[in-house]
């Protein structure tokens, strides 16, 4: 049952001039799980091939083909299935007096061929020999571009990008707490596996917490871990992943959503390197190199009384902040060239292109979400055009509406000083503006607005203004 589930992914395009063969085929392999589209001649082969090639839900996996059929032999549609499809899986089928055409067949690129008349096992052993390599080849593919380790993950080719690797580099060779800032989605934790990976703890762990995920009390138990018995539901002792990281590297990310007792705790264990697991008399000595994150204006955070001074200091031994995307427009195409070919080898489809204009609306807009609004935004663009080329028109709206030829305003002076919002309201716009302009960290925000970051979320929640997007 488990086998017909798995395989109801696999579209196989039967091609026979005998209907009675497509017949036959449909019914034996819908049984096996397989979706199933016969056609009697090669010419409506290609038709299908090429309408569905760039659709994820349609997309051929396999053709079963005949070799000898009027207008179109086999081996002509294999030649031109390929053109269409280079990655296109092919099974050939032919009579026992064929065998040199089979082999032909196969030197020009098909996966396996049988005789006729075949045994349903043999056939059914060809398909799953077929989709295994097919499987093969797409994890080769995804293995290939996730093999990227060190500063290459990180990927830029900017001023700003080539000033912050160099950094980073300096910051790896040593064994120094790191302290990565930035908006959020720039690729915080993609920058602190790339200080690992380049670090004498590469061979270690790297293990990583988000601190605004989990409540206090979890988060005090996952960090510290804790001994049976030490709370309700302690039924057994609990490494903490500060212990689990032991010889490697540890991140903290969002660490300023961490409360002041959490904050004591974690400024023992980079003081003294030791814990003490929650219920535990004795500490635990620990080595691991430490990274931490932020969105939040920690100094900002700091004046409120928020976050603790001597922990601040301590983590900020050495920061490193990562400039938003709107900030490096020249890196958006290569971004977005590297997502592609990632979100294509996933739904084992051709690499797709851009147009050059699509090109340019990519790099006019802000992108408040930074490079995970850009890699989600690619991600979905690509499931949803049917092309080989991403055009303007392909891109969300709000992409286009930024990159669109404005409009000059038809209001006249009177119009515009008939409009008269009251304070409150010019207040809000203009608190949410900022905020949006800053990806949504309140330290710059209340920097820019000219208020101390306590007054800030106060307004924030006067005017139910989330404290994220």
């Amino acid at each position: 049952m488990s086998e017909k589930i798995a395989t109801i992914h696999t579209r196989i395009l039967v091609v026979d001039d005998e209907s009675s063969m497509g017949e036959f085929m449909s019914i034996m392999l819908g049984k096996e799980g397989y979706a199933v589209t016969t056609r009697t001649s090669a010419r409506q082969a290609l038709c299908d091939l090429d309408d569905y090639h760039n659709d994820p839900d349609k997309r051929i996996d396999l053709i079963i083909t005949d070799l000898m059929m009027p207008e179109m032999s086999g081996l002509d549609l294999l030649a031109q299935a390929q053109k269409i499809d280079p990655e296109i899986d092919v099974i050939v089928m032919t009579a026992f007096g064929s065998i040199d055409t089979a082999v032909e067949a196969l030197k020009k690129g098909a996966n396996d061929y049988i005789t006729k008349p075949f045994k349903v096992d043999e056939i059914k052993i060809a398909i799953k020999k077929a989709v295994e390599y097919k499987k093969t080849k797409k994890q080769n593919k995804l293995l290939k571009l996730s093999m990227a380790t060190g500063f290459e993950s990180f990927i830029g080719s900017s001023a700003e990008i080539d000033k912050l690797k160099k950094l980073a580099s300096r910051a790896a060779v040593s064994d120094v707490t790191v302290l990565i800032t930035g908006e959020s989605g720039t690729g915080k934790e993609v920058l602190a596996r790339a200080i690992h990976a380049e670090s004498e703890r590469k061979s270690g762990p790297f293990l990583s917490i988000n601190c605004a995920a989990l409540p206090e009390t979890l988060l005090e138990s996952e960090l510290f871990g804790h001994m049976k018995g030490s709370f309700t539901g302690a039924v057994k002792d609990k490494t903490g992943l500060f212990a689990a990281a032991v010889d490697g590297t540890f991140f903290l990310d969002e660490i300023g959503e961490t409360s002041q007792s959490i904050q004591a705790k974690l400024l023992r264990v980079i003081e003294e390197k030791e814990l003490t697991p929650i219920g535990a008399t004795k500490p635990v000595p620990i080595d691991v190199r430490l990274i931490a994150a932020t969105n939040a204006g920690l100094q900002e955070m700091v004046d409120a009384g928020t976050f603790r001074t001597d922990l601040y200091y301590r983590l900020n031994v050495f920061a490193i902040n990562i400039p938003p995307l709107r900030e490096r427009p020249s890196d958006i195409e290569m971004l977005a060239v590297h997502f592609i070919k990632r979100h294509s080898a996933k739904l084992d489809i051709e690499e797709k292109s851009f147009s050059s204009q699509a090109v340019e609306a990519l790099k006019a807009y802000s992108w408040p979400g930074n490079v995970r609004q850009l890699e989600n935004l690619l991600e979905r663009t690509v499931i949803l055009s049917k092309n080989r080329e991403i055009a303007f028109e392909d891109l969300p709206d709000e992409i286009k509406n930024i990159a669109a030829p404005r409009k000059q305003s038809s209001l006249t002076d009177q119009d515009l000083l008939s409009v008269s919002p009251d304070l409150e309201t010019m207040e809000k716009a203009y608190i949410y503006y900022t905020l949006h302009q800053t990806g949504w960290s309140k330290g710059k925000a209340a920097k820019i607005l000219g208020i101390d970051l306590s007054t800030l979320y106060r307004k924030m929640d006067r005017y139910s203004i989330p404290k994220k997007p």
